[in-house]
């Protein structure tokens, strides 16, 4: 029986302690002991590490545990923030989610770094991945080198890093500055290379490696022409497009959008029909990023001074000479020097940094939109003559 204070008579005291086979000096210690440790008293907190509070069970997890814990969490990122947030938890984390193993196995989506939120720690963070040996870091950081700070050297060493592991993005991009001779003269194209890297991209399943080897097969670029050879290569580039685009609609759900998606994704679609376009990858969405919110001139006075090092004809870039982006809106690859890109061999407006580029643009858009270039010049002679006829004058 208990008062208001919560003090117990002596007698059930010593009766409850005798039914415990306790002495009654005994009870009453073990609740001063229990109330010692609720308030964290140096009796409770005794036999635990010393600079670790009572209750904090992080502490006694060992590391390979936690890196562990942490390398599945980088792999199955869905963005940079659910690696940072894990790593925010305690200093601890923070140094284990830094080592190698964990920065090795993190997913494309958490090195999805965006351009508008590109920073040094960024920088740094890409920089630790690649030296950790994530292949997808040594292409997406040797993207941003090459193509957006200018650092032509490191970033082909890191593309090739990338493709020498068999990361076929790599591979596809290296064969695109082959065939371009990006960061260079004109006489530093290598047909024959750039063929080659497409033959093993192509090899590890790249649909746009796959298209761009049909299309040099055909025309005799780089590698022997065989149009049978050629024309078969587009019809698989373009098989492969279609289960990518009938596996997507049926990821999203199926019914009306699984029929929206197959009646868009045509078997031959590099013969004039139309499909879908697919996710661009990250490496290419940060190119449209960072061009859209930054001149391509500051690029182009860049790609000007490196060719004015190297000593090629590019250095003498009349002002009005800018350099331009590939017309494929997915695609984001700037040219390194005036007139890198091939143009449309019918209107002479937009420009491709790749075969692959010009097939999907033109499906896409473009063949709504191509004009012949005589067209141009006779509406616009048409365009002149009426004007002077409303002004009186002789026509030019």
């Amino acid at each position: 029986m208990k008062t208001r204070r919560g003090a117990c008579y002596s007698c059930h005291a010593a009766a409850a302690a005798a039914a415990n086979g306790d002495a009654p000096e005994a009870h009453h210690r073990r609740k001063r002991r229990r109330t010692a440790a609720a308030e964290g008293s140096p009796a409770a907190t005794a036999g635990v590490p010393a600079g670790c509070a009572l209750g904090d069970m992080f502490e006694e997890l060992p590391d390979d545990l936690v890196v562990s814990i942490l390398r599945d969490v980088a792999a199955s990122a869905g963005s940079p923030a659910d690696l940072a947030g894990a790593m925010l938890t305690c200093k601890r984390f923070r140094a284990l989610g830094q080592s190698k193993v964990v920065l090795a196995r993190a997913s494309p989506r958490c090195l999805a770094v965006r351009a508008k939120s590109w920073s040094d720690d960024a920088h740094r963070f890409l920089q630790r991945c690649a030296d950790a040996g994530n292949l997808e870091a040594c292409y997406l950081l040797g993207m941003i080198r090459f193509y957006c700070l200018g650092s032509r050297g490191s970033g082909a060493a890191l593309m090739a890093a990338a493709a020498v592991g068999g990361h076929r993005e790599a591979l596809y991009s290296l064969a695109v500055i082959q065939f371009n001779g990006s960061g260079g003269g004109k006489d530093d194209r290598d047909l024959r290379a750039g063929a080659a890297l497409c033959a093993r991209a192509a090899s590890l399943g790249h649909v746009d490696a796959l298209r761009e080897l049909g299309h040099c097969l055909q025309d005799g670029y780089g590698v022997r022409r065989s149009v049978a050879d050629g024309r078969r290569l587009l019809v698989q580039a373009n098989a492969r497009e279609l289960a990518a685009a009938v596996a997507s609609g049926a990821a999203t759900g199926g019914g009306k959008a699984a029929a929206a998606s197959r009646r868009h994704a045509c078997l031959l679609s590099d013969f004039g029909c139309r499909a879908a376009a697919g996710e661009a990858h990250a490496a290419n969405r940060f190119l449209v990023d960072w061009f859209a919110s930054r001149p391509l001139v500051q690029a182009s006075a860049a790609a000007a001074a490196a060719a004015n090092s190297a000593g090629t004809a590019a250095g003498s870039a009349e002002e009005d000479g800018a350099l331009r982006l590939c017309s494929q809106a997915l695609c984001g690859r700037p040219e390194t020097r005036r007139h890198e890109f091939r143009r449309c061999s019918v209107c002479g407006v937009v420009n491709y940094c790749s075969r692959a580029c010009q097939a999907l643009h033109w499906k896409m858009s473009h063949k709504a939109e191509c004009t012949p270039m005589d067209r141009w010049l006779d509406a616009g002679a048409a365009v002149a003559n009426a004007a002077a006829a409303a002004a009186g004058g002789p026509a030019p």
